[in-house]
Order: structure tokens, then C-alpha cells, then sequence
């Protein structure tokens, strides 16, 4: 379905973010597109929903390619606005099925690659979602494991048990977390759990070949916050070493693993991130950046709650925030 676009909304982007010092640059952040809509996250994007999104993105905004929108922005030359286009993780439906509709509409996107989950491995909230999606009863007692008692009959049912029990071991030290992931898929599952959700380091090199930025999101994709500055920087910069020497090309951008300041990492480290040799780095902090913006702790926003005629009007609402 298409949706058409107001020259109004055009009008209002350029009083909300207009060209040069006074810009204001909207980063969308995106971890999956889905091929069809999922019971269990009925609100999660799928690649119907991303084709209008990024066709309705391209009407309104001018999109750039985060490093060149990091330079101009600090230069005060963007454009006005000026959006960019980021991925988590390193899922491989970005590649199967984001790649053909950037590619459709012309856009350049940057994907932040947390290299411990790529060539058949499961990120840890993962396990957690695709274990209660095949949990082998409608009642799980999580209870030994500090995790509690759930309901998992229904689809909404195990999305209130995913939201439960994902915040708590997501703030667990980073072995601790994947040992009781670990008990928990053993105690409730069966099934195996999927080897297919992450890239193959082949997708990643098409992805990079195919003109996409690659960025750095860390080896195991763990809270920052938690760890000591040695231990952060090894995890930033295995991540980094590695995407390096895998694709043959120096990593310019990074994105904060979880991404909440002070949360999820410590303001102090974007030091550490900086000293590594990144031009900049995005957290989850919602809203827009500005040229006074700290370049290593850019802003984000995720978009498209509550339907594809709120798309636009929310990317515009976003222009209005405060800036940190």
C-alpha cells in the first residue's frame, strides 16, 4: 500500500531540522525485518512494513550514510532533514531481506555486528525467545533459577514471560547470563534452538560488498555498565579486530551493546570507544543529535508504533526532543 506524503510534513521537517548549524539528525535504529508478522511480537517489523517505511522515509527525509552524517554534522553541513538508517546485531534477515529493499528505494543503511552470534550461533535474548516459543509445556517454573513462575499457553502469554524474565538475565555478569540462558533452554525445551537467525560471515561480506557500512557492537554483546575499562575494551576491540580482518576494511562507527546511558554503559567509556579509532557511536538514547552533541554518544530512534500513517508524524515528533 502506498502512502503519500504531505509536502506539509517536508515544510515541517525543515523548520524541526533545517540545513547546516542548526540540524537535527534523526539515526533510526532497526534489529530485524521478519518475513511475515510474528504472534508472538505482532508489532515487530516485517519486510512489507519496512518496504513503506523506507519508502515513506526516502519522500520526507535526506538520507546519508552515518559516517558521512557524523562529519557534517560536527562540520555543520548536513542537509536539512537528515536521517540515517542502523541494524543490530547482525541478524541475517538483514541481509535476505532488508539488503533487496534498501537497495529498491536507494538507501544506505549501517549494520553494527555482534561477531560472537555470526555462522549459525544465537544471541542470548535469543535463546531466551525461541526457548519459550518451544517450551514443551504451558506452565514453566523458572523459580530455581531466580526467573519465576509463567503462563506460556498463548502467544501474548509468552511475550509477557519474554518480557519478565529478558531484563533480568540481560544485567547478569556476562558468564553467569549465559549459563543460566543455558539451564533455562535445557529446563523448558525439547527442541533445538534455531542456527539460522545470524549472518553467515558469507552474507556479511555481500552486505560490505553490496556498499553497506559495517560497524562494531562488541564479541558478546554484553552491558558495558557491568564491566571494568579493560574488560570493556577487550570486548569492543575483539569485535573490531575481527570485522576488520574479515572484510579488509577499517570500522568507523560503533553502536553501544543494549545502548542506554549510564544504564548500559558508562558516558566515561565512549573514551574507550574513541581511543580504538571509531569516528563515532550511537547509543539507544531516543531523540536527535545536534552539532553540539557528544559524537561518540549519538542519539536513536525506533519508529513506526502505532501503525504506517503514524510513521512519518512520529519521525517529526521525534525532531521536537530535547537534545542531551
Amino acid at each position: 500500500m502506498i502512502f503519500p506524503i504531505s509536502p506539509l510534513f517536508r515544510m515541517i521537517g525543515n523548520v524541526l531540522s533545517p540545513a547546516g548549524a542548526k540540524a537535527r539528525l534523526s539515526i533510526l535504529i532497526y534489529h530485524r525485518v521478519l518475513p511475515e508478522t510474528d504472534p508472538i511480537f505482532p508489532a515487530e517489523v516485517t519486510a512489507a512494513s519496512f518496504d513503506a517505511q523506507m519508502g515513506l522515509l526516502k519522500k520526507t527525509f535526506n538520507v546519508l550514510p552515518l559516517p558521512e552524517a557524523i562529519v557534517r554534522l560536527k562540520a555543520g553541513t548536513l542537509p536539512a532533514r537528515a536521517a540515517c538508517i542502523t541494524f543490530d546485531d547482525g541478524y541475517a534477515d538483514n541481509y535476505r531481506l532488508a539488503l533487496p529493499i534498501l537497495q529498491k528505494h536507494g538507501l544506505h543503511a549501517t549494520f553494527f555486528i555482534a561477531t560472537a552470534y555470526l555462522n549459525g550461533g544465537c544471541m542470548f535474548n535469543d535463546s531466551v525467545i525461541e526457548a519459550i516459543r518451544r517450551a514443551k509445556s504451558d506452565h514453566i517454573d523458572l523459580a530455581w533459577l531466580g526467573l519465576g513462575e509463567h503462563d506460556v499457553a498463548t502467544p501474548q502469554a509468552k511475550a509477557k514471560a519474554i518480557g519478565h524474565i529478558l531484563p533480568i538475565v540481560k544485567y547478569l555478569p556476562l558468564d553467569e547470563r549465559d549459563a543460566v540462558i543455558a539451564e533455562l533452554v535445557r529446563a523448558i525445551s525439547d527442541a533445538s534452538l534455531p542456527d539460522d537467525l545470524m549472518m553467515t560471515t558469507a552474507e556479511l561480506k555481500a552486505l560490505h560488498t553490496a556498499g553497506m557500512e559495517i560497524g562494531g557492537h562488541t564479541n558478546r554483546h554484553p552491558i558495558l555498565a557491568g564491566l571494568d575499562d579493560e574488560a570493556a575494551r577487550t570486548e569492543i576491540q575483539a569485535g573490531k579486530t575481527w570485522l576488520e580482518s574479515t572484510l579488509n576494511t577499517r570500522l568507523r562507527v560503533f553502536a553501544y551493546p543494549n545502548g542506554k546511558p549510564d544504564a548500559d554503559y558508562r558516558r566515561e567509556q565512549a573514551k574507550i570507544v574513541e581511543s580504538l579509532g571509531f569516528e563515532g557511536a550511537v547509543s539507544t538514547q531516543w531523540g536527535v543529535s545536534t552539532q553540539s552533541t557528544d559524537p561518540y554518544q549519538l542519539a536513536r530512534f525506533t519508529p513506526g508504533w502505532g501503525g504506517m500513517r503514524r510513521f512519518v508524524p512520529m519521525l517529526l515528533n521525534n525532531l521536537r526532543s530535547p537534545v542531551s
